[in-house]
């Protein structure tokens, strides 16, 4: 029988799993925009779960799943992470009641957990992971199996089988010769978990193995630590030393790194002497600390303040009707949503997704009875929406895919109305706002028979590549002309990211202004990454 000691530390052995692929699953997007990519979302999310088990004491089967279930949610980051999450959830509510589990209470919950990821997603697309767990749940139910270690090695079989099958699905997987991303990460998940309770070998998060005993080993240092470090402009590549410098306080050193920031993530019992190396490469943002032991150590009270200084939201009681959250990365925008009047700005956005937990703690902190949340980016609207029934008041979460979608939504607010009028009024104002951008691609890639090298600046319209070149200025130009001559554009705005200037800007509105005379034209420093320019227009 499955035990909840086992299945502890089986989520504990696929969340390993998957943190030593993810950078394999992260190369699977088709998209080449640089985003918060699926491998990292997907461990990030199953990670937070992993942090919590590895602390818990002897518990039965349906708190193991509860617990995961519960840390899965609050810790949601991205679509595919929201999705694991929904998996999960299912997982629990099949388990529910359960000291132990045999194989076919497994198979039946798992089944129950892709039933819950189905119903949660509004236009269900096959060929992706929801594809990958309903096929790989239903083979194990059907199989009759009642052990719980043929049940996972069918689980596993199934859902290996259903991903080959997914470009078939997919035309985008087919024509980049890839598979599905999610569905590639919950296989990891799935393998990791059997190799621990099929072989008894605990994958570790540096992708060493080892026998494991039932019960679960401290963790070897005190604390995980994750941030980035915004580099300064023309700033020299400081990743080697970084990491050099990691290496001697902690271990399970991540360090990656592009032109504008580097991304860290590391374990050590100095939290302090980590944030030191770190600050000599750039200002630090999105920092986040775990505890991975109740044990305490001399540190602690060094990470207790270290803690205090990521500035987590307080929570607040309601003093007004209405409040604001918005998400938005770069400290223009945040500027520009708190004149608008955001009460809470939650950092992130394309290369960093915020989780569930990130927004839920800003709306609590929001000192209004209704709190409307702008995610201003489609992969954050899933995480943004959990936060619906978790929240200690009235929540309602605008669908908005960008952040000049965000900005008009705000714009039409109207005290007057009631929640739900507000909601429609507000993305129907959204909804009228296209939006332009440009971006580098991260990553060498194929998208409608043209090739895409990595580096190669990108223009998008309304969320879809359409130019390919080399010149961001001229990029911008041709994209936000196509925008305005499209739907006959008289206002444009012009959102200028940290890796470009005013004068660039400005040079850009002149191009524009030459061409359309008529059209009333606002540039503002919006300071964010990855973007070097956001245009609207109206």
């Amino acid at each position: 029988m499955l035990t909840g000691e086992l299945l502890k530390n089986a989520v504990i052995s696929g969340a390993n799993h998957i943190e030593n692929h993810r950078k394999e699953v992260d190369a699977l997007n088709v998209f080449p925009v640089p985003d918060g990519d699926t491998g990292t979302n997907m461990s990030m999310t199953v990670g937070a779960a992993s942090r919590e088990l590895q602390v818990l004491g002897e518990a039965d089967v349906a708190a193991v799943a509860k617990k995961t279930a519960g840390a899965l949610l609050r810790g949601a980051r991205g679509n595919s992470g929201v999705i694991l999450s929904l998996i999960f959830r299912g997982l629990q509510k099949g388990l529910k009641g359960l000291e132990t589990a045999d194989g076919a209470q497994l198979a039946a919950a798992f089944q129950m957990g892709s039933a819950s990821a189905y119903k949660a997603v509004m236009k269900p697309t096959e060929g992706t992971i929801l594809t990958v767990i309903r096929l790989a749940s239903a083979a194990a139910v059907e199989s009759g199996e009642t052990d719980y270690k043929k049940v996972l090695q069918i689980l596993c079989d199934a859902a290996e089988k259903a991903l080959a099958e997914t470009p078939e699905m997919l035309p985008v997987l087919k024509e980049a010769g890839v598979v599905d991303a999610g569905g590639r990460g919950l296989l990891y998940i799935l393998e990791g978990m059997k190799s621990y309770l099929l072989d008894g070998v605990m994958i570790t998060a540096d992708g060493a193995q080892t026998a494991e005993s039932a019960e679960c080993t401290q963790p070897q240092y005190a604390y995980a630590l994750s941030f980035k470090i915004r580099k300064a402009q023309g700033a020299q590549s400081g990743a080697v030393k970084l990491k050099a410098a990691l290496e001697a306080v902690g271990g399970e050193v991540s360090v990656e790194e592009t032109a504008q920031e580097i991304s860290v993530g590391v374990h050590s019992d100095e939290p302090h002497s980590v944030l030191q190396a770190a600050l000599l490469c750039g200002s630090l943002h999105e920092i986040q600390i775990q505890n991975l032991s109740d044990v305490p150590t001399e540190n602690t009270e060094t990470a207790q303040t270290v803690q205090a200084e990521t500035e987590i939201p307080k929570r607040a009681e309601p003093e007004k009707e209405y409040g604001f959250v918005a998400v938005a990365a770069g400290e223009g925008l945040c500027t520009l949503f708190r004149e608008l009047g955001a009460d809470q700005v939650v950092s992130g956005g394309q290369t960093m997704n915020p989780s569930t937990d990130d927004i839920l703690n800003a709306v609590e902190a929001t000192p209004a009875r209704h709190v409307f949340v702008l995610p201003n980016n489609k992969n954050i609207i899933m995480a943004a929406e959990q936060t619906v029934n978790l929240a200690d008041r009235g929540v309602s979460v605008l669908s908005t895919k960008t952040i000049p979608q965000g900005i008009t939504a705000m714009l039409s607010f109207d005290e007057a109305l009631s929640p739900e009028e507000n909601h429609l009024q507000m993305m129907k104002a959204a909804e009228g706002v296209h939006t332009a951008q440009v971006t580098f691609a991260a990553r060498d890639s194929e998208m409608s028979g043209e090739r895409i090298k990595k580096g190669q600046i990108l223009g998008m319209e309304d969320g879809k590549i359409t130019l390919v070149d080399n010149d961001s200025v001229d990029v911008a130009y041709r994209v936000t002309r196509r925008l305005i001559k499209k739907h006959s554009g008289s206002i444009v705005t012009i959102l200028y990211g940290e890796d470009t200037d005013e004068a660039t800007a400005n040079a850009l509105c002149e191009r524009l202004q030459n061409r359309f005379p008529n059209v009333e034209y606002n540039v503002i420093n919006g300071g964010q990454p990855v973007y070097y320019f956001m245009v609207s227009v109206e």
